[in-house]
């Protein structure tokens, strides 16, 4: 069975372009990539030409999730077992993989109407080395681990799960949580030795739960979190740990509404089930009605 090998790369549609390259840059520490087109600019934080794509548009949300196979004939078996288990897709054209910088690619949307692409074979500018937009002290932990995870909307939980199970990820409920609305039981999903590359299963009001990146120093953490607290940034989730991926995490809000996690220490993806009641320590709920789940 052919599977996604990492979350490789992230569009977004933003309505406020300005704040979210001062956002970007300033407090998170990406680089952007501008190349002149009116309806977009690009965000980089490794070798890669990019990991996010900035679309200017009306509204606040992601606009699709880009999962990367090892090749051509890895993607022609993910199509196989999609038609196999009754899912539609699109293949790209050219032009739709020129513009996504990869050599191939299919399009589709998860049962929830998440859109979702599949391409290998990425541009990579290793002439072109990853410049922060502020100054850091380590890099972004990506590599074969992809660029972080995404929590996503999931309208029926067995659904989304049959769905990225049939394109190889892996994973199932990792907590128990007890909330004013009742049982929360979120999914988490790997494709990697990353914790996990997909959440699910606690729905907002946008189709973007969460957005989460892995600094690889403790300091960089410690900045972005100075740097939020200084600029006045909402604060979903205070500074916490994470008792499934053992990351030391907080969330606070980015221009567009929904939450960006900033993370440092993850433990790699289990290999066996097990769920848990509680993070290990913090996460409090700072700003009400934002991210009232610990995730």
């Amino acid at each position: 069975m052919a599977a996604v090998t990492e979350l490789g790369y992230v569009g977004f549609n933003i309505t406020d372009a300005d704040a979210w390259r001062r956002f970007a840059t300033d407090v998170v520490g990406l680089e952007v990539l501008d190349e002149g087109e009116a309806d977009r600019f690009y965000l980089r934080m490794d070798y890669w030409h990019h990991r996010f794509v900035m679309h200017i548009s009306d509204v606040d949300d992601i606009a699709y999730s880009g999962w990367r196979v090892a090749d051509e004939g890895a993607l022609d078996e993910i199509k196989a077992q999609l038609t196999a288990a009754g899912y539609s897709y699109r293949d790209g054209s050219r032009e739709e993989a020129a513009e996504r910088r990869v050599l191939g690619l299919i399009k589709l949307e998860d049962p929830s109407g998440n859109p979702v692409e599949i391409f290998f074979g990425p541009l990579i500018d290793s002439h072109l080395p990853f410049h922060p937009g502020r100054r850091m002290h380590g890099r972004w932990l990506t590599g074969d681990q992809g660029l972080g995870h995404v929590l996503i909307q999931a309208d029926d939980h067995a659904d989304t799960h049959r769905f990225y199970s049939t394109i190889g990820l892996k994973g199932h409920i990792q907590y128990h949580l007890n909330t004013p609305g009742g049982m929360v039981e979120p999914c988490f999903m790997y494709c990697n030795d990353r914790q996990h590359s997909l959440a699910f299963g606690v729905n907002g009001p946008k189709r973007m739960g969460h957005l989460m990146l892995e600094y690889a120093d403790l300091n960089d953490l410690g900045k972005a979190h100075d740097l939020v607290r200084a600029q006045g940034i909402d604060v979903a989730l205070q500074l916490g740990k994470h008792a499934n991926d053992d990351a030391l995490t907080f969330y606070f809000l980015t221009p567009s509404g929904w939450a960006m996690e900033l993370g440092w220490g993850s433990a790699k993806a289990f290999r066996q089930q097990q769920y848990h009641l509680s993070d290990v320590f913090g996460h409090g709920v700072e700003v009400a009605g934002t991210l009232d789940v610990e995730l």
